[in-house]
């Protein structure tokens, strides 16, 4: 499924990342297993329609994953939530505007 494949892979490592990524109504979520990472050794990068998760120089592991969905990402009403070493991420949906004029014919 297009969603979840994952641009790169963990590297450090000798398996992939285990991750879920389900597709619902108003956003996407994702969830990575990231055992023994605080949340203040991961960086989060959305740019677009893609989201990246990498582990800081400091982290005693190292993950760097990415994903591409098929909208955009909505920054602003996303949120990131670690527990008991999964990361959970709520991808909100970009509502594509649409850009069509009318025009009045003379």
């Amino acid at each position: 499924k297009f969603l979840g494949d994952t641009l790169e892979s963990m590297s450090g490592t000798r398996s992939a990342p285990t991750a879920s990524v389900e597709d619902g109504d108003k956003a996407y979520t994702l969830q990575l297993d990231v055992p023994g990472l605080a949340k203040d050794q991961l960086d989060i990068g959305i740019e677009g329609d893609v989201v990246r998760v990498t582990s800081k120089a400091e982290a005693a592991r190292t993950v760097k994953a990415a994903w591409r969905f098929p909208l955009e990402i909505d920054v602003a009403s996303s949120t990131a939530k670690l527990e008991n070493g999964v990361l959970s991420l709520t991808l909100g949906k970009k509502v594509p505007v649409s850009n069509v004029a009318t025009l009045t014919i003379a």
